[in-house]
């Protein structure tokens, strides 16, 4: 057991609870085909470096997501070309983790997996060749997603923490051949990515960076090949008490290589996208347990080839064995 584990104070394990989720989160962050990547934009932010003490979590993660693009933006959902999006997302994350109780490589080992299921509802048209609006395209969906596999190693060092970790994306959920609304995407993904925190627990300043590439496989009913995507989120807050934090949270996304294969119809279609938002988080008891709430609001900007809109965090966390 590291020093950290023996000695840190009761605002970072609170903290550290908070962040197992972030570690491997599945979900829905609108681009590329079906407008949808496997990683959650956002799913992590406070203490995005630090890994929880040895021992059993579990998570759950409510997501929500509303978003448009314009008329004049085509988009790919299902083998579709559809315009005057509105889309509305409701997805829930079951994450487990188990921080193994041994060192490697000098850190801490977690392994996780995540159950993702919900809703997704879009409205939109049909976009006609050469441009304008066709016929009405209405569809819903409530069902399972697809599982995520994940690993991270976590070290720390006085203030500083930091994590490197891989997420698989396994597709053998609920997927739609031909629907535009989907919440599994039917196709393999791997996510590689780090983060590092500084956190001083005197002052209650800390400040926390997240950064990865997820690498897409081929999604085999549609013929599409989704390009490597790069994430960013970055987070400032303040812990007030033992109980109480808050402060800012943002993300920034880029599509670093062009989509391909016979059902990518509109070429390349990079999308790009930052959001900012707020962010608190209360630690409490229930009964025996300690409990992590982070609540997290997003507003996206500067939106190229993907929807615009809001996208909302609430994350619950409970250890369940040392």
């Amino acid at each position: 057991m590291s020093d950290f584990q023996r000695g840190a104070p009761a605002v970072l394990k609170g903290a550290a609870l908070g962040v197992a989720l972030g570690l491997a989160s599945g979900g829905a962050a609108f681009a590329a085909e079906g407008a949808a990547g496997f990683y959650l934009l956002g799913s992590k932010g406070p203490f995005a470096g630090v890994l929880p003490a040895p021992g059993t979590y579990i998570n759950n993660d409510l997501y929500y997501y509303t978003g448009s693009a314009s008329a004049g933006r085509d988009l790919s959902f299902g083998g579709e070309i559809i315009a005057d999006v509105e889309a509305t997302a409701w997805i829930d994350v079951f994450t487990g983790m188990w921080v193994l109780p041994d060192e490697v490589l000098g850190g801490n080992l977690a392994l996780t997996v995540s159950l993702p299921f919900g809703s997704k509802a879009i409205d939109a048209k049909a976009a006609l060749d050469g441009g304008g609006l066709g016929a009405s395209l209405d569809d819903d969906i409530f069902t399972m997603g697809d599982p995520v596999l994940g690993a991270t190693l976590g070290w720390h060092d006085g203030n500083l923490h930091w994590t490197t970790g891989a997420m698989l994306n396994v597709p053998i959920g609920d997927y739609h051949e031909g629907d535009i609304a989907n919440v599994a995407f039917n196709r393999w993904g791997l996510d590689l990515n780090g983060a590092l925190t500084w956190f001083d627990p005197a002052s209650g300043w800390e400040v926390s960076g997240a950064a990865g590439f997820t690498f897409n496989g081929e999604n085999p009913e549609t013929d599409y090949n989704t390009g490597t995507e790069f994430h960013f989120e970055g987070a400032v807050t303040k812990t007030f008490s033992p109980s109480f934090s808050a402060g800012l949270v943002g993300y920034y996304y880029e599509q670093v290589t062009g989509d391909s294969g016979d059902g990518a119809k509109l070429g390349d279609f990079k999308g790009q996208v930052s959001a900012l938002g707020a962010t608190f988080g209360y630690n409490f008891q229930m009964g025996d347990s300690p409990v992590s709430m982070r609540v997290k609001v997003f507003e996206e900007f500067d939106a190229r080839n993907r929807l615009e809109g809001t996208a909302a965090y609430v994350t619950f966390t409970v250890p369940v064995g040392g």
